[in-house]
């Protein structure tokens, strides 16, 4: 994909690790339309870009996602690549989860991207691409984090049996599984305390990995023992 010129929605602009992902693809040119889930963060992303197309959703309503993608289309005149860059974290040992936390984790993490994705897979053309931050959890479920590693492996489930089917169409599935990232991310639980945890990584450097991996079609992005990030064209 050519960024220079894509049009390109980022739901989840208003996070830490969408905004630089949003930051680095306008940087090299794309014209970008962000989505949010909390208006005075979504206006503080906005301030940013002038003028740039905004819109909120609901991640418990898939009409309002899907309705995002229609906003940002009609805005931009079509998309050329949507990505899901939100998500919400709970911990806590499986017994102790109640089925509430469960529900949200699923609703956020795997039913609202799918919203989005099911909407842009009707309107993306040949040549175009979606992409998601399941996160190294999607792999390798943690102990203490059960729920969430399962709404995340979820969503990579999806991606990984779409990617095989959307190929024929010329639209490309880019799956995000960075390791943990200084994001400030597991300091915002829905339930329970973050375990002990390394240093997390650069998200700015896993952002200039995404769109590089855009940039050339990528199908996978992982980090690899020493944390950096590694494009891979196949995924398989």
């Amino acid at each position: 994909m050519e960024l220079n010129g894509a049009r390109v929605l980022v739901a989840g602009a208003s996070g830490f690790l969408g905004g630089a992902i949003t930051a680095e693809l306008v940087g090299r040119g794309a014209r970008a339309a962000l989505a949010g889930r909390d208006p005075s963060r979504l206006a503080q992303a906005a301030q940013i870009y002038p003028g740039i197309p905004t819109a909120l959703f609901d991640a418990y309503d898939p009409r309002s996602c899907a309705w995002v993608v229609d906003r940002a289309s009609a805005a931009l005149g079509g998309l050329d690549a949507v990505v899901v860059a939100f998500g919400a974290v709970a911990f806590g040992r499986a017994g102790q989860v109640g089925d509430e936390i469960a529900e949200h984790l699923v609703a956020v993490n795997y039913l609202a991207p799918v919203a989005f994705f099911r909407a842009a897979l009707g309107v993306l053309e040949r040549g175009s691409a979606i992409a998601a931050v399941t996160g190294a959890v999607a792999e390798r479920p943690q102990p203490g984090m059960a729920d969430y590693s399962a709404s995340k492996a979820a969503l990579s489930a999806w991606l990984d049996a779409v990617r095989r089917e959307a190929r024929s169409a010329g639209v490309g599935v880019l799956e995000i599984r960075p390791g943990h990232l200084d994001t400030g991310f597991a300091d915002r639980p829905v339930a329970g305390t973050a375990p002990p945890l390394p240093k997390g990584g650069d998200p700015r450097e896993v952002a200039v990995a995404v769109a590089d991996a855009l940039a050339a079609d990528a199908e996978l992005l992982r980090s690899d023992p020493a944390g950096t990030s590694v494009v891979i064209r196949r995924a398989r």
